[in-house]
């Protein structure tokens, strides 16, 4: 279906704003369509490159593994650093920062006691607006949502039993609820 006249085509705006994402190295968080992070990552070969693969092909375990749902990705946010050394310690702290607050899809989770400055956050919005919110609404996002969870039950169920995919699905099924909650409101 092509798409509504006056709306950039999917593919075309994300390539666009990617190509405005800083290739420094660091660390970045996937966020969905209400600004929440939802998986958090590094990148010692470039935050764009790796965002890249994660949004555009299935060379990322987890959009291949159904642990996470492009369509539900309508923000990056980046925190470039000068230094190799920097990017563990400040992965494992917004790891636990932002999974405190609701879980992520990481494959792994991180344990974070150091204090640490944060580099200034770049956020860049890899959906058009009329988009996100016709996707937020609950009558797309739900069936969606329900989708997403069946897949990565199907996943664990017949091609990989794991603890991080079991977690993942954890985090799923509290999505499930939040988004079946608005759309009966």
């Amino acid at each position: 279906m092509p798409p509504e006249i006056g709306v950039v085509d999917p593919k075309i705006f994300r390539t666009k704003q990617l190509s405005k994402l800083t290739n420094s190295i660091g660390v970045y968080a996937l966020c969905d369509l209400d600004q929440v992070p939802i998986y958090i990552g590094k990148s010692e070969d470039g935050i764009r490159t790796r965002v890249r693969r994660h949004l555009t092909s299935a060379r990322s375990d987890i959009i291949a593994n159904r642990q996470i749902d492009v369509w539900e990705i309508a923000y990056v946010w980046a925190w470039p650093v000068s230094d190799l050394t920097q990017i563990a310690a400040l992965e494992a702290f917004l790891f636990c920062k932002f999974d405190s607050s609701k879980p992520l899809m990481n494959g792994q989770t991180y344990t974070s006691n150091d204090e640490i400055t944060v580099p200034e956050k770049e956020v860049l919005q890899v959906i058009e607006e009329k988009t996100r919110l016709q996707r937020s609404l609950p009558a797309q996002r739900l069936p969606r949502q329900i989708s997403q969870y069946l897949l990565l039950v199907d996943y664990i169920q017949n091609v990989k039993d794991a603890t991080h995919l079991k977690r993942s699905l954890s985090a799923h099924f509290e999505r499930l609820v939040d988004y079946h909650q608005r759309f009966l409101d």
